[in-house]
């Protein structure tokens, strides 16, 4: 591939690389190099040489280790951090292009790998030479994979052109060039998926080397402070709130317990008076378990209805109907309150003030809970009922009797499309002193 005295060449030739192996020697031996040239190598060859090399049975233990922090996660697909900054999917953790059963991590450094084949390779060619270590990525907003540089040596990855004009004049204020990144995706056109060709030569930009290493990629990489979707804007968190609907109907498709452990760990994150953690969490995924409860509190509510309120048969048919939407989720939560660590008044003013301190925060809980219960793609509809008859259901689940049923959450996959939401105006809610 060559354009205006740019080439992209190919180094074919290369034997298979295992653990130990020179790599910067084969290399060396399958191509011939010039002063000034890039070589761009992909990641997988340079984790093989390095020994990065673990078995497919242990691939979500080899993603957990590799992981910093989760970005964004949709079923069992995770785009992650990892501990060189690096936010990709799964860790770059990868099977292809590796014999079966196993698979791939990404070199430990790759920065500090790009400047050990660099020196070696220049040593073994005595030529001027640059080397960028590529994996593939996705792209937010963008279908399609590229090659992207993760580990760099003897060029700037960035090109700033901040200050400089443009061929009408205008000053140039915001860009700068990814140089790195656009030398990977060129490389990978002559290297392809599936070739066996590991290794690309760019020629034809020699005032890109430099005698130094450089900074490696970490230039490339956005510092928490800069990255406007870390924790997504302040758009996509509002969006966050309120796209959480009431769901009433469910599909039957089964609700993935992981996802709900991960939106129970973000309750538990709400604020709660004294220190205290005044929330547990009954996960009820067993259909006969969820019967049994519902049927029990069915009754309860009967007996209300019919003893206590001198209601019809039929009058209480049709009230009790509003129910159905628990019997219809494939999955129920019961969040409880617990007064552990509260304080002990003598008086009931106080004393009911600290229990509503505590519901409060219990509140705040399954707020997180439902809302990250949607960003997991699920469907959720808190309602009350337990409520009305805590000792039914401590007795159905066998739960301690401090623990006090504060309603409960059907999840599951919403059936319908939510209706839209007529906006409402913070004005209506407010009295401003």
């Amino acid at each position: 591939m060559t354009a205006a005295g740019l080439q992209v060449l190919p180094v074919r030739g290369l034997p298979e690389v295992g653990a130990g192996d020179d790599l910067a020697q084969l290399i060396a031996k399958a191509g011939e190099f010039e002063d000034g040239d890039v070589l761009v190598v992909t990641s997988k060859v340079v984790s093989k040489a390095e020994g990065r090399l673990v078995h497919a049975d242990d691939r979500e233990a080899a993603i957990d280790a590799e992981t910093v922090r989760v970005v964004a996660r949709r079923g069992r697909s995770r785009i992650v951090e990892n501990r060189n900054g690096l936010v990709m999917a799964a860790a770059g953790v990868d099977a292809s292009n590796t014999a079966p059963g196993t698979i791939l991590l990404l070199p430990v450094d790759p920065d500090a790998s790009a400047r050990r084949l660099r020196a070696r390779i220049q040593e073994l060619t005595g030529r001027r030479l640059a080397v960028l270590i590529t994996d593939t990525f996705g792209r937010p907003w963008r279908s399609g994979l590229t090659d992207v540089a993760i580990g760099a040596a003897g060029l700037p990855v960035l090109e700033d052109h901040r200050g400089r004009v443009d061929s009408y004049g205008n000053e140039l204020r915001l860009t700068i060039t990814a140089t790195a990144d656009e030398l990977a995706a060129a490389a990978d056109l002559v290297k392809g998926k599936a070739t066996g060709t590991p290794v690309a030569v760019v020629r034809g930009l020699p005032h890109l080397v430099t005698a130094e290493d450089g900074e490696g990629v970490r230039p490339l990489i956005r510092s928490a402070a800069n990255d406007m979707f870390r924790l997504g804007t302040s758009e996509a968190v509002r969006e966050a709130v309120t796209l959480r609907r009431t769901v009433r109907a469910f599909t039957d498709e089964p609700v993935d317990g992981g996802a709900v452990r991960r939106a129970v760990a973000a309750a538990a994150t709400a604020p709660a008076p004294h220190r205290t953690t005044p929330w547990r969490f009954v996960l009820l995924e067993s259909p006969e378990v969820r019967t049994r409860l519902l049927d029990a509190m069915l009754d309860a509510w009967r007996r209300d209805l019919r003893d206590l309120d001198g209601w019809t048969e039929e009058r209480i048919a049709r009230r009790t109907a509003r129910g159905e939407v628990l019997r219809g989720a494939p999955y129920l939560i019961v969040p409880c309150l617990v007064m552990d660590g509260s304080h002990d008044y003598p008086d009931g003013r106080r004393a009911g003030a600290e229990r509503e301190m505590f519901t409060v925060a219990v509140g705040a809980a399954v707020q997180n809970l439902l809302v990250t219960l949607t960003g997991e793609g699920y469907g959720s509809a808190w309602v009350s009922s337990t409520m009305f008859c805590r000792d039914t259901v401590r007795d159905v689940l066998d739960l301690p009797a401090d623990w006090d049923p504060m309603g409960a959450i059907a999840v599951g996959r919403p059936a319908e499309e939510p209706r839209e939401r007529q906006p409402r105006p913070a004005d209506a809610f407010l009295r401003v002193l």
